[in-house]
């Protein structure tokens, strides 16, 4: 194995991807897979999960699954607590988890604006405390924070949304601030528009389609696997002095007007 092969092994490390099965986090479990990490998967729906853990299985990944709800803070730790008893030990946190809600601000409902809050934001900081705890007691770990380009922009119909993911970037910041010092590395990935279950509703509008095409400098949506060359690379050691950084895999629509 060269050196710059070594560089991006993940060979002997565990990744856990909240929301993994399906979507980005599916996909980056899938990439971590291949580039030689052990794989826990998470989510709530126990039969998805399953599911999910099953067809990387048949792909020669080794799986195994966690099944917990991210917003729930105390059910965070004790999964997490109890995995590393049992022996287990996360070395990569991915944090997937998410949701989207689209309606005009002025009529944005209170109760789906606290269910963003907690599904974007609260995710992040259970799971990354829970993680980080254990990671810092070992004086080393990777954590990655899944964004968006609304983490740096805006669009009609989505503020509170756009709000979670600033505060996203925002965490991942405070994160490397204070967890630098014992070995860790906290970042964040920031997506474009990936043709997901998340943005399916847009995916199936022409006129939308159309627009991106033309917003974006590369002139298509993104396919989630481009993800996953940014998601290998924060998780290796070749970006042992990265941290605190939100890179954009976005086609190049945060850099043109």
């Amino acid at each position: 194995m060269s050196v710059g092969t070594q560089l991006f092994d993940l060979s002997g490390q565990t990744a856990l991807i909240t929301g993994s099965s399906q979507g980005i986090g599916h996909a980056l479990a899938r990439g971590l897979a291949k580039a030689g990490a052990k794989i826990v998967l998470n989510g709530r729906d126990r039969d998805k999960l399953a599911a999910a853990a099953a067809g990387l299985r048949d792909e020669g990944a080794t799986v195994q699954e966690l099944a917990f709800d991210a917003t729930d803070h105390a059910a965070v730790k004790s999964a997490i607590d109890g995995y590393e008893a049992d022996g287990g030990q996360i070395d990569i946190l991915v944090n997937n988890a998410g949701m989207q809600h689209r309606t005009a601000l002025d009529e944005f409902d209170p109760v789906m604006f606290e269910k963003l809050l907690h599904t974007n934001i609260s995710t992040v900081f259970n799971v990354g405390q829970a993680v980080a705890r254990h990671m810092i007691s070992r004086g080393a770990g990777k954590i990655i924070n899944i964004a968006s380009v609304q983490t740096l922009l805006a669009r009609p119909g989505i503020a509170p949304y756009t709000a979670t993911k600033g505060a996203v970037g925002n965490l991942t910041k405070g994160m490397a601030t204070d967890w630098a010092q014992y070995g860790l590395q906290c970042n964040a990935i920031a997506p474009g528009y990936f043709d997901t279950p998340l943005n399916a509703a847009l995916v199936a509008d022409p006129e939308f389609s159309a627009w991106l095409e033309k917003r974006t400098p590369a002139g298509r949506w993104g396919n989630v696997e481009e993800l996953v060359g940014a998601c290998i690379f924060l998780s290796s050691a070749a970006s042992s002095f990265v941290n605190g950084h939100t890179l954009y895999v976005d086609g190049g629509i945060t850099a043109s007007l």
